[in-house]
């Protein structure tokens, strides 16, 4: 099991509701069912992906999480996901609003653009950086925001959502020392204030 999905599962609570925003090939979600038992609901906007879910016997819709998520009142969801997806929403601020406002809890992970081989990358050779957490050439990516940990802690301190944990890995190890600088990845678990 990747780093990621070990700390978001121990971060999920045995038996809870998730719905996950973004489920991708529904790696994660089928872990989460599998080790917590939880009622998993997934949403996915590229049908192949659907199919792949469908097959490892996963509840999941075709929907765009940038449409929002108006057939769910708030708080129906322990947890909300949005693992490795938030950076290729087209509206970010809104799909978070909307998985803060049905979920208890909402978990994010997303690529951090900060790291310094990024920085490197873009310093010395002038270009859009393929790295192992952004792993895609510029006219391939399907990330069309580009988050750093700094950013993100900015834009949950001014929207007033609670970061209660926050974990940084790196070549599937945790990364505790200048996490913005040396990170590949952010995880962070969140609440409405």
């Amino acid at each position: 099991m990747k780093l990621e999905h070990k700390i978001i599962v121990d971060w999920v609570s045995e038996g809870a509701s998730v719905l996950d925003l973004g489920c991708g090939d529904g790696e994660l979600l089928s872990i989460l069912v599998r080790e917590k038992n939880v009622l998993a609901q997934g949403t996915e906007i590229d049908e192949q992906a659907i199919y792949k879910c469908v097959a490892k016997g996963l509840s999941v819709y075709h929907e765009d999480i940038d449409a929002g998520l108006s057939e769910h009142p708030d708080g129906s969801f322990d947890f909300v996901i949005l693992s490795e997806s938030l950076q290729q929403a087209k509206r970010p601020d809104f799909v978070v609003s909307e998985a803060v406002r049905v979920g208890k809890n909402l978990v994010v992970s997303f690529p951090n653009f900060g790291r310094y081989t990024v920085r490197f990358q873009i310093l010395f050779s002038g270009k859009v950086p393929v790295t192992p957490a952004l792993p895609y050439e510029c006219y391939e990516t399907p990330n069309l925001h580009f988050l750093s940990v700094s950013n993100f802690f900015d834009y949950c301190r001014m929207k007033k959502i609670n970061v209660k944990k926050s974990v940084y890995v790196t070549d599937e190890k945790r990364v505790t020392f200048l996490p913005n600088l040396r990170a590949e990845t952010g995880i962070f678990l969140l609440s409405r204030s």
